[in-house]
């Protein structure tokens, strides 16, 4: 179980003070698929940085089945991190390295061994479908290919959890209904909690069991997503929702 209570983020720029996130509290429970869905420059992103600890919030909690999150450090972060697997926006492969090779990577960097590597990268890269593109370079990739491959790589560690941003923006159609289903699948296979960023409602109404609506740094409306689509609270809501034929 993933609680965020009262995270907030402030960034101190030239012009002065920017708050990103505000009193933001929500319970994320193991197994479920969860959305965060807001307009552009609502606090989505910082919201994604901030639970996988690239950022640390100036204020609030993030508790992973109890702990702290937010108040580690040194190697208790470290360890913490690999319960977090992140899909950034736009892939963030490596593109002088093979498909195996950056699956393999964060494994290497923990310092498992040869044997371990090559059976976990086989196993991920058979699980999302590209077992036949161990040694093609992401440059002779589609966007799908390469989307599915950034998930093999967070998958790697084992995580508890994979926070996924924008994971279908810069996907067609119908490529963005396979990877959608590819994270199904892994939900229900790996029991892995999974943490949807998006703007795109169509995913969250099609993958997203729980949700909220984030706006200017605030939650301003959760809970299922069923629920909300029926029957928005929010302006901000009834604004997103109003935008498309439901």
């Amino acid at each position: 179980m993933i609680e965020i209570k009262n995270l907030g983020k402030v960034f101190t720029e030239k012009s002065g003070k920017v708050v990103a996130l505000r009193e933001a509290s929500a319970t994320i429970n193991d197994g479920d698929i969860f959305g965060v869905i807001g307009m552009s420059g609502a606090g989505k992103s910082t919201l994604l940085r901030c639970l996988c600890l690239l950022e640390k919030p100036s204020e609030g909690q993030i508790l992973l089945n109890g702990r702290d999150l937010a108040a580690l450090s040194g190697a208790d972060l470290r360890s913490a991190r690999r319960q977090m697997g992140v899909v950034f926006q736009g892939y963030n492969l490596l593109m002088q390295k093979t498909v195996a090779e950056n699956v393999a990577f964060p494994l290497k960097l923990d310092k498992y061994d040869k044997a371990a590597v090559d059976a976990r990268v086989k196993e991920l890269l058979e699980l999302v479908g590209l077992a036949d593109r161990a040694g093609s370079y992401p440059s002779q990739l589609s966007g799908g290919q390469k989307q599915r491959v950034a998930l093999a790589r967070a998958l790697a560690s084992k995580p508890q959890v994979l926070l996924c941003d924008e994971p279908t923006s810069a996907l067609d159609p119908l490529t963005t209904k396979s990877v959608l289903e590819l994270l199904k699948d892994i939900n229900q296979k790996l029991g892995v909690t999974i943490i949807i960023i998006t703007h795109e409602l169509a995913v969250v109404r099609s993958i997203c069991n729980r949700m909220v609506v984030i706006d200017n740094g605030l939650f301003v409306e959760q809970g299922e997503t069923a629920e909300i689509f029926e029957n928005p609270q929010s302006e901000v809501a009834r604004l997103l929702l109003g935008k498309e034929e439901v």
